[in-house]
């Protein structure tokens, strides 16, 4: 008899073992290029927008969910990240050294929404960004509202509890 249990009881706990993992899986998300809104100009690149977007996830979120500009196989949780500019606006920047107090500034209008694998929406946002009150490091290479835009979206997430 316990010849036949012994071999039952491994076969269950590696069954109990595995199952955990299954569950415990990080969701992933793949984060799509913002589209513009019709009539709205729009002077950053999406492609480097989407990068800094991803960086500024797996910085802020990496350790609960996964980010990655596309899709992979074999996961049971992904979700995507799609967008849209709906305004912009360059700021002022006689405004911003005369009256100060983060007036002036860069700010941009923005809606976006995770869908599931079946593309229902899961979550919707829509935020204002602005440009940060002091700049950025980053700001000569991808604009003053590519880490905002990140951060912004980040935060917003981490918020979701998928």
């Amino acid at each position: 008899m316990r010849r036949q249990l012994v071999p039952f009881l491994v076969l269950a706990l590696s069954v109990l073992a595995i199952v955990p993992l299954r569950a415990q899986e990080k969701p992933t998300i793949v984060v799509q290029a913002f589209a513009t809104a019709a009539g709205v100009s729009w002077p950053y690149d999406a492609r480097q927008m989407t990068a800094q977007t991803i960086a500024e996830l797996q910085h802020k979120d990496g350790n609960t969910f996964d980010v990655s500009s596309e899709a992979p196989t074999g996961r049971s949780r992904v979700y995507t990240l799609n967008g849209e500019v709906l305004e912009w606006n360059p700021g002022n920047r006689a405004k911003r050294m005369m009256i100060g107090y983060g007036s002036g500034r860069e700010t941009a209008k923005i809606h976006y929404w995770l869908s599931d694998q079946t593309g229902k929406k899961v979550f919707e946002h829509e935020d204002i960004i602005r440009a940060e009150f002091w700049g950025n490091e980053y700001a000569g290479s991808v604009g003053q509202l590519a880490h905002p835009f990140a951060d912004k979206i980040a935060t917003r997430l981490k918020e979701a509890k998928l």
